[in-house]
């Protein structure tokens, strides 16, 4: 490797340059002695609840009932110290100012023991997703398969967990859970949204769901579906007030989204039984049993002109 020793000369001064950015942009570091929540800890702990919550799939094989209990409860007692320790850190970051003294660990504590409480009835909700995912795809083979396989399960049930830890009060670990699912399918899920059982995201990369948005039980979307934000309120500023109130639309029971649909604002719902055809951007409330579909466009291709007698070169779609 060819090196020029000289050039290293400068790394001082580039080192000093950015100690003082420190202090400059201070919004952009965190130079406590309290650390914060650790990404790969979070990352370790979403392991370990996938081997919980889908045992026998994972990096544990070969199990069965006379030894699944040992397994489990092995996993469980370790993520009781895990989680306590990341959602302390958590906690302690936004109390620290305001309250220095507090006891954070005591405060994590409970919350992780509600969260490990709640699993099996995660289980529950997550086992109706795995079949509304097999009833909805034809290629699907086997239930095996999804959860082998589906980004939209994958990203679902860590959105499950985060959800339950974000109604628990739990800073930063929800978001950081949900946004590493993210990452790693596309599929982009608030944990503040409400999302009843039988849900199914289809292919899934590019679905956004925003923080307020309320969807029912037997959901379906597919690839690219947006439920977003219409308009945000502003303070007296002009600028952005933060928080949850309603700006997300709502889903009612069994509503289908297709590809590239765009559904937004707090105010919008779409009843019951619903479908929203592909590429259409909704901003208004649908009723009950309704297909809403963009008017065909004529698709028109450019070439060789066609003998009089062959038209399959235009058409509609």
């Amino acid at each position: 490797m060819a090196t020029d020793i000289r050039l290293k000369d400068e790394l001082p001064t580039i080192t000093d340059l950015l100690v003082e950015s420190y202090t400059e942009c201070s919004r952009m570091n965190h130079l406590a002695h309290e650390p914060l929540p650790s990404r790969d800890s979070v990352a370790d702990i979403l392991a370990d609840l996938s081997e919980v919550l889908y045992p026998g799939y994972g990096r544990r094989q070969n199990l069965h009932h006379g030894n699944v209990g040992y397994h489990v409860g092995a996993l469980v007692d370790g993520l009781h110290d895990k989680l306590t320790q990341q959602i302390a850190r958590a906690l302690r970051h936004e109390l620290c100012e305001e309250s220095p003294h507090v006891d954070c660990e005591a405060i994590a504590q409970p919350k992780a023991m509600e969260l490990l409480r709640r699993l099996p009835d995660v289980r529950k909700v997550l086992e109706q997703d795995v079949d509304a995912a097999y009833r909805g795809d034809p290629a699907a083979r086997s239930h095996h398969e999804i959860i082998f396989s589906y980004p939209g399960l994958e990203a679902v049930s860590v959105y499950r967990v985060a959800h339950e830890l974000y109604t628990l009060g739990v800073p930063f670990i929800p978001r950081m859970m949900t946004e590493a699912a993210h990452a790693k399918t596309g599929i982009d899920i608030h944990p503040g949204a409400r999302i009843g059982p039988g849900f199914f995201i289809d292919h899934g990369t590019g679905v956004v769901i925003g923080q307020t948005c309320e969807i029912g039980a037997g959901v379906k979307l597919y690839q690219g579906v947006t439920l977003g934000a219409l308009s945000f309120t502003k303070d007296d500023d002009g600028n952005l007030t933060h928080g949850s109130y309603k700006r997300h639309p709502t889903l009612k029971d069994g509503v289908v989204v297709y590809a590239n649909a765009t559904i937004l604002g707090g105010a919008t719902v779409v009843g019951e039984r619903s479908v929203i055809g592909s590429n259409v951007w909704l901003t208004e409330s649908v009723p009950p049993d309704t297909t809403v579909l963009l008017e065909k466009p004529r698709l028109r291709l450019k070439g060789a002109k066609p003998a009089a007698d062959d038209v399959s070169l235009m058409y509609h779609i």
